[in-house]
Parts: structure tokens; sequence; C-alpha cells
């Protein structure tokens, strides 16, 4: 396993209220995980969700299937 650290970023959608996740996609490929932290404490403990779950997440918040997130 290599050492590369998470990138950590918001969504261009995020409009600073406070809500925030933050995501590290560039794990992705080489970890098969994207970890996910809360931008308010960016110290505490993430989530490292599996690639394939993140993608199903992300296409069911596209095309309406989880509601007004």
């Amino acid at each position: 396993m290599t050492t590369e650290s998470p990138r950590w970023f918001k969504s261009s959608y995020s409009s600073n209220g406070g809500q925030c996740v933050e995501v590290a996609t560039n794990l992705a490929d080489t970890h098969n995980v994207v970890p996910v932290r809360d931008s308010k404490n960016p110290t505490g403990p993430n989530l490292h969700v599996h690639v394939d779950a993140f993608s199903t997440f992300l296409a069911g918040v596209k095309d309406g299937r989880l509601g007004n997130l």
C-alpha cells in the first residue's frame, strides 16, 4: 500500500452554508475507496466508501432517486 494522502475538496455546488462534506477521489483508482469527511471537522473521523457504492450514490443523486439532499 502506498502512503498517498487524500486530496480533499468540496463540491462546486456547495454554498458554504456549513452543511458540507469533502471527498478525496484521488484514492479511488489506487485504493478502491473514496474517503468522505465533515468539512467542519477536518481532523475528525472519515468514512472510506467503496468506489462502487460511491458511484451508485452519485448516480442516485443525479437522477433524482434520492430526493432533495
